[in-house]
């Protein structure tokens, strides 16, 4: 690569031989550089933005994170009460491997996208240059308000320990504070450090994980120790008013809650080193072993289980704490349920690692209020500092509706697991059925079975999307505290998003926003790359 010359010639930046697919496709520009710059660095510069943060993520540290978002033991104990409850110990380990490997198909078409966008934004960048031709604003606005901001929850560990002890609700949420605040000071750190430290959670979760299997079924101090194979194989409990097919797919609820961290790598990518290829394959290796060890906890559950409504709906309010008990006494069980909550403080910090950078992404294109505040960079841990605080800011309000009832604070939980994947899937259903040839794969990509991966991807996120807004009862069972209030805040919220869209922001939203140097209708230029002299040939510049 060429440095920029004394007599003012800067190098164009061509993204056909980058092997990506950019914004500049729909303008006809070009990247211009005017300095020596690194392969990942072009990539960004040809996608339209300027590197900004230390590239000190590796394949290993951008894949902590998003293990740690998944979590899988802590993730599997917050919905555990849907799939036992749903559809039984059978319909749990069944509905783990169906779900679990369809799953698979919209992480490896999301890879794919990646390798070929690998940004911030992610999936919020990657509709807007997928979508069809003055749509891209829309699509993308679309998309960045279904990819939700998540915070950590902590468990009644003081209840499990002292039955006779009462929390009150401002005791839970001062501590839903002081773990915000503690994970804030963690995260606003250099990359470096974030990605040791994920690295560690990464390590604390397999420790808890692989505990958690071998010491459930040897230390039961029931007799038999385990379930019987027909129990666990055959019994599906249909726990619900609805058909028992129907039951079993709505016991993929805690599979599809637990399997969606894997987009961290995305956008993660402007501090991934080697983006491109490391960004795709973290986040095929974080779906590929949610898919293994995730199954290992529903089999080690299935066969340990042995009073499901005790479980589901114990005193404490924690069906993996009551399973643990049950299972294992309480002293031992209360130190395995320790673990998880240990396990869960790193999937709390990962979420907030994720978040942080979908918020600095969005606000780089001016889509959020305070959107100048919000998407700098600070100058000296070179992250997006501000951001951070901002979604830990947005996790403390929100956890403000314990204090109306467990159903509020229950319905901001129940929209994440749609949200999340109709997020995945549209920017998959636009290169599928609208962009055709202009897309571009990258380095890391599918070849002849990306279409095929594709439909199987967006098929069955259609098919879930209607089945996971359905309550477990009906009828004159159906009240307003077993109802499922999903189609109301899922609505709701894009609803209003639609609203400000419509009235306001299609205004002064255009979508992803240029903020490097680039020429402004020059032909699609030939070969690698061009000196173009800036005294003859007129570019644009961003701030």
């Amino acid at each position: 690569m060429e440095p920029a010359m004394a007599s003012g010639r800067r190098r164009t930046v061509d993204e056909g031989t980058l092997h990506v697919t950019s914004v500049f496709q729909k303008t006809g520009d070009h990247a211009v550089l005017d300095h020596v710059a690194d392969a990942d660095e072009e990539v960004l510069v040809a996608l339209g933005y300027k590197q900004e943060f230390k590239r000190d993520f590796s394949l290993l540290s951008t894949f902590s994170v998003s293990f740690s978002v998944l979590g899988l033991l802590p993730s599997i104990a917050s919905t555990l009460s849907y799939n036992l409850a749903y559809s039984g110990p059978a319909g749990s380990v069944w509905g783990w491997v169906v779900a679990g490997v369809l799953i698979q198909f919209v992480a490896l078409a999301m890879a794919e996208i990646c390798s070929s966008m690998p940004t911030a934004g992610g999936l919020y960048y990657a509709s807007a240059v997928l979508a069809p031709e003055g749509w891209g604003p829309l699509c993308s606005w679309i998309t960045g308000w279904y990819e939700n901001v998540e915070f950590p929850w902590t468990g009644d560990g003081a209840l499990l320990a002292n039955p006779g002890y009462t929390a009150q609700t401002f005791h839970v949420y001062l501590l839903l504070l002081a773990l915000l605040i503690f994970e804030g000071l963690l995260t606003m750190n250099s990359t470096k450090f974030i990605g040791r430290l994920n690295v560690a959670g990464t390590v604390a979760n397999l420790v808890a994980l692989i505990i958690f299997v071998i010491w459930m079924p040897v230390g039961s101090i029931n007799t038999p120790k385990t379930n019987s194979n027909t129990f666990v194989w055959t019994e599906i409990i249909n726990g619900t008013e609805w058909p028992s097919g129907f039951a079993f797919m709505m016991g993929f609820l805690s599979v599809i809650w637990t399997m969606s961290g894997y987009d961290a790598p995305f956008h993660l990518s402007e501090e991934c080193s080697n983006a491109n290829i490391a960004s795709p394959r973290a986040i095929v290796l974080t779906a590929q072993l949610g898919l293994y060890l995730g199954w290992a906890i529903i089999l080690v559950i299935a066969y340990t289980v042995q009073n499901i409504p005790d479980v589901v709906d114990g005193q404490y309010g924690q069906p993996m704490g009551s399973l643990c008990l049950q299972v294992l006494g309480p002293k031992a069980g209360l130190a395995l349920f320790s673990l998880n909550i240990i396990a869960q403080f790193f999937v709390g910090q990962g979420c907030t690692v994720a978040s942080s950078r979908v918020v600095y992404a969005y606000s780089r294109d001016g889509a959020l209020p305070g959107s100048r505040w919000l998407k700098k960079v600070n100058h000296r841990t070179h992250t997006p500092v501000n951001a951070v605080w901002f979604v830990l800011t947005l996790g403390a309000l929100l956890g403000l509706l314990m204090f109306a009832s467990p159903v509020a604070i229950g319905a901001v939980f129940s929209i994440g697991a749609i949200a999340q994947y109709v997020a995945f899937t549209l920017p998959i259903a636009l290169k599928l059925f609208v962009v055709g040839d202009k897309f571009r794969p990258g380095p890391w990509h599918l070849g002849r079975f990306s279409k095929p991966v594709g439909i199987v991807a967006c098929g069955y996120v259609c098919l879930m999307v209607p089945v996971l807004c359905f309550p477990a009862v009906k009828g004159a069972d159906l009240n307003t505290l077993n109802m499922n209030y999903t189609c109301l805040i899922y609505g709701g919220v894009m609803s209003l998003a639609l609203l400000w869209y419509a009235v306001d922001a299609r205004k002064w939203f255009k979508g992803p926003k240029i903020n490097v140097d680039h020429l402004i209708h020059t032909q699609v230029l030939d070969g690698q790359g061009s000196e173009v002299n800036q005294d003859e040939i007129s570019f644009d510049k961003k701030e």
